[in-house]
């Protein structure tokens, strides 16, 4: 399966980048790692792309890493679409006190506005 991950430097990209990579890990997934620019973010441009690269390294997975420029949401659903991935994967979603799932801006545009299967790790 041709998988696209996209990080921003949140706790929830950083889960969605380690379940991500085990399972490419475990089943050979094409994966392609999109860095894009998150303003709520905890971690730099580079950051993400070290800890990326260590974890790749870790679990000799074979992935392409590239930084998209622009608009989070849309480059996400851009890339996805244009160069046909089967599956967009993103870390996101925080459960409320009452239960309810509460994702992010960029989470939410790309679940609304892809036509490539999107999948969530939480």
């Amino acid at each position: 399966m041709k998988v696209l991950l996209g990080i921003g430097g949140s706790d929830d990209s950083m889960r969605a980048l380690e379940t991500t990579v085990e399972r490419t890990a475990e089943v050979g997934d094409d994966l392609t790692v999109a860095i894009v620019d998150n303003p709520s973010g905890e971690r730099s441009r580079e950051e993400m792309e070290a800890r990326v690269t260590e974890l790749l390294d870790e679990r000799g997975v074979d992935a392409t890493v590239r930084a998209l420029d622009g608009e989070p949401g849309s480059a996400l659903v851009d890339l996805a679409e244009n160069e046909g991935f089967d599956q967009l994967v993103l870390g996101g979603g925080e459960t409320s006190p009452m239960g309810k799932i509460q994702i992010g801006n960029i989470a939410e545009f790309v679940l609304l506005n892809s036509h490539v299967t999107v999948t969530l790790v939480r």
